[in-house]
This record gives structure tokens, C-alpha cells and sequence, in this order.
């Protein structure tokens, strides 16, 4: 399975043949970009999808395409209003799932934002963390007894994970000199690290957990980055390409980057990536934390798949929000 796809796989590829009729798959973040898509896909098979979007007005013109294609597949998208940059309404959307008491069988954790301004969420956590990580963190727990025998989730991380590992001394920047990158990068790392300990802790009841990299894709998500921004990035990127005597990057269409996730929620077999990181539709290998790659390599940091660093950061974040699962 793992040798069939691979960075050119779109969502429909991965999917092909797959019956998802009677299943129901969480996503959050479906008001734009690869959350629509990935709801798209799934529910397009005959998955009844549970969209969560901050603008649920936006969100509902986003996916409009996507409902007509549920439609003609037999699956179905319903939307709930989840700002992850608010742990009330974290709560209160997990609050309202579990009194409906309907299960899941699998949990997409897709939204994010990147490289953002220096903010804090309502809850006084640095934007980055906050939302990508904390968010997430918080409500999935909450969700978990949801979450049937069998089930899977999917963390949406990044190979910007390798921009940082989290600081658990000082996770809101109020001592170190803020940067946009290694924030996002902290992020990223965190959400790698809740799939591993979230693995661990419901294995045992047949639930699995990874966490997936897109890949790179023009998507909402680099909205805070300016045109000298990225223009920059990419030619970092080119010329380091260039001296390797490969060719220059190219960034992959959105059922490109939704494919990895898909594929981890509901192809790939469980051991195979339980507990792991996934990319280009396989799980990637490990990288020294002391070995140089280029941005777009393949490759996930040791520190992001460390058990103890799991651990730490698991306690950590029940510390932060006052709150033990």
C-alpha cells in the first residue's frame, strides 16, 4: 500500500475503490484549503463528515461543491462552530458533540494558521501554539470516548516541525525574542508530539494516532507571509535544489497535499502508521536531530517522535489549560 501513492497523489488516487458508507470522520478547519478538500473526498466516498470551522458562514460557501459531490456519493457534511483559538468554544463544540453522543471513526485535526504576527489567543497562549496545538489538544481529548474501537486520528503537522522543537520552559515566548517560524515550528512539533502520546494512551483499545505533513501548497495558511516572504523562501529553497543538481520546487494542488491525510485516516493499515509521521503518502524516516536537510527533504526530527518529549508536553499542556485527560 505504502509503495502505491506517493507525492503526486491526489486524494480521488488514494481513494479509489474505497467504500465509506456507515463511516464518520471528524475535520476541523473545513472553510478552506485542504479541509475542504479532505471533507470533500471522504464524504464524496459515502463518509458522513462533521466539519468544524470558526466562520460557519464562510465555511458553508467553501464547501459548497463538496456537498454536491457528498450527495452523489451517498455521504453527507455537516458544519459546527469550533474557534481553537478559544478554549470556551473548544469546550463548548465538544460539549454539544458528546451530548449527541454519535462516534467517530476518525478525527482529522486539519486547522492551523502559520507564521502569524505575535498574538495571543483568548486564553492568553501565544496564537501559534495556542491554536494549532492547545486548541487541538483540548478538544480532541474531550472527544476521545467518542472516538469508536478501531478508530484513528490524524494530526496535521509539518516539515516545519524541524524549524524548532517545543520549549516547554518558556512555551508563550515571554522570555525569548518572538519569531514568526520558530513559533510555527514549536507548533508543528507539538502536534506531532500529541499523536505519538495520544497513540500511546488509547492503542490498547485498538484507536491509533499519527500525524501527517502536507507537503507545500498555496492555501490560506500563508496568508500572514508577504510576497518578499516567500519569494525569499523559495529562492532559499531553489538554490539549495540547484546546488544538490535537482530541479526547482514545485508546490503541489490542494488534492496533492489533502491526499497523506486521507490516506493515513483511512487506507494505510493502523500498525503501520500508528504512533508515526506521514508524508507523500507513506511514513517517513527518521532524521537525526543534528543533520542538515534542505526545507522540502523528506524526514521527521528524533525530538518529534521522542516518547519522554511526549510525555513532558502532555503534562505540560494540562498544566497551561487546567485540565487532565
Amino acid at each position: 500500500m505504502a509503495e502505491k501513492f506517493g507525492a503526486t497523489s491526489t486524494t480521488d488516487d488514494v481513494l479509489a475503490g474505497v467504500d465509506l458508507h456507515g463511516k464518520r470522520i471528524l475535520v476541523t478547519g473545513v472553510s478552506a484549503g485542504l479541509g475542504v478538500e479532505t471533507a470533500r473526498a471522504l464524504a464524496a466516498r459515502g463518509a458522513n463528515v462533521v466539519g468544524a470551522a470558526r466562520d460557519l458562514d464562510k465555511a458553508t460557501r467553501a464547501i459548497a461543491q463538496a456537498r454536491r459531490d457528498a450527495a452523489s456519493g451517498g455521504g453527507s457534511i455537516d458544519l459546527v462552530s469550533l474557534d481553537l483559538a478559544n478554549l470556551t468554544s473548544v469546550r463548548a463544540c465538544a460539549d454539544k458533540l458528546l451530548e449527541k453522543g454519535q462516534p467517530f471513526d476518525v478525527i482529522i485535526a486539519n486547522a492551523g494558521v502559520m507564521a502569524t504576527p505575535f498574538g495571543k489567543t483568548a486564553d492568553g497562549f501565544e496564537t501559534q501554539f495556542g491554536t494549532n496545538h492547545i486548541g487541538h489538544f483540548v478538544f480532541v481529548n474531550r472527544l476521545a470516548s467518542l472516538l469508536r474501537d478501531g478508530g484513528r486520528l490524524v494530526a496535521l503537522a509539518s516539515s516545519g516541525h524541524r524549524f524548532s522543537n517545543v520549549d516547554l520552559d518558556d512555551p508563550n515566548f515571554e522570555r525569548t525574542p518572538y519569531d514568526p517560524f520558530v513559533a510555527y515550528g514549536r507548533s508543528k512539533t507539538a502536534n506531532i508530539l500529541f499523536a505519538v502520546a495520544f497513540d500511546q494512551r488509547h492503542r490498547a483499545r485498538g484507536v491509533r494516532a499519527a500525524a501527517v505533513h502536507p507537503g507545500g501548497i498555496h492555501t490560506e495558511l500563508a496568508r500572514h507571509m508577504d510576497e518578499g516572504q516567500m519569494a525569499g523562501l523559495l529562492d532559499s529553497i531553489n538554490s539549495q535544489l540547484a546546488s544538490e543538481g535537482k530541479p526547482p520546487f514545485q508546490f503541489k494542488t490542494i488534492p496533492q497535499g489533502a491526499a497523506t491525510s486521507v490516506w493515513t485516516a483511512v487506507v494505510a493499515s493502523a500498525e503501520e502508521v500508528g504512533g508515526r509521521y506521514c508524508e507523500n503518502c507513506h511514513v517517513s524516516k527518521l532524521v537525526a536531530d543534528d543533520v542538515v536537510i534542505t526545507p522540502i527533504s523528506e524526514g521527521v526530527r528524533q525530538y518529534a517522535l521522542d516518547t519522554a518529549n511526549a510525555d513532558a508536553l502532555w503534562r505540560k499542556t494540562e498544566e497551561m489549560v487546567g485540565e487532565t485527560f
